[in-house]
């Protein structure tokens, strides 16, 4: 079966099994127009049926069938720009930027200054490293003064050799 939008006039092959005796919905791909679509020859029969019944009854006035108007397509007006997209005016405009050997305008003095993620993790290995290397020179000078803490120094520098090994392992095997 050949089917035609009523909008705009385009036809599609559809399957004539696709479209059962009490019809059924169907949508333009090109425009999105929604109707009901019968088989076409169930509608030639059941227009000579209401015609014989039209002729055989009292003539009816035939209400007109009122449409609902279809929903216009929103097209956005593109409004050309005033500035040319990376130029020095616009540039200076709206970032803040001059060209031309001029510096950079600062927009607000009260901005914060941050290191960042990587920073800051190199800065916290760097003060790991800095604490257990003064750690391990006193240590003798702690031991000698606070006895208890030999225990606990020693199971910390013992932590780190295990994991230096199993660094060690896992870069050599890989």
């Amino acid at each position: 079966m050949i089917l035609t939008c009523n909008s705009c006039g385009k036809k599609f092959v559809v399957p004539d099994s696709a479209i059962t005796a009490s019809g059924r919905m169907v949508q333009c791909g090109s425009c999105g127009n929604k109707w009901k679509q019968f088989p076409t020859n169930k509608i030639n029969e059941s227009e000579s049926i209401n015609n014989n019944k039209k002729i055989a009854s009292k003539p009816k006035q035939a209400q007109p069938k009122i449409q609902k108007a279809k929903k216009a397509k929103k097209t956005s007006v593109k409004k050309p720009r005033e500035i040319e997209l990376y130029s020095p005016e616009y540039l200076a405009k709206k970032h803040g930027i001059k060209l031309g050997g001029e510096e950079i305008k600062k927009t607000s003095s009260n901005e914060k200054v941050s290191l960042g993620f990587y920073n800051s993790l190199l800065i916290f290995f760097v003060l790991i490293i800095f604490i257990s290397r003064g750690l391990y020179f006193s240590q003798d000078f702690l031991v000698q003064k606070l006895p208890f803490t030999e225990f606990y120094i020693d199971y910390f520098f013992e932590s780190i050799r295990n994991m230096f090994e199993i660094w060690k392992s896992l870069v050599s095997n890989y």
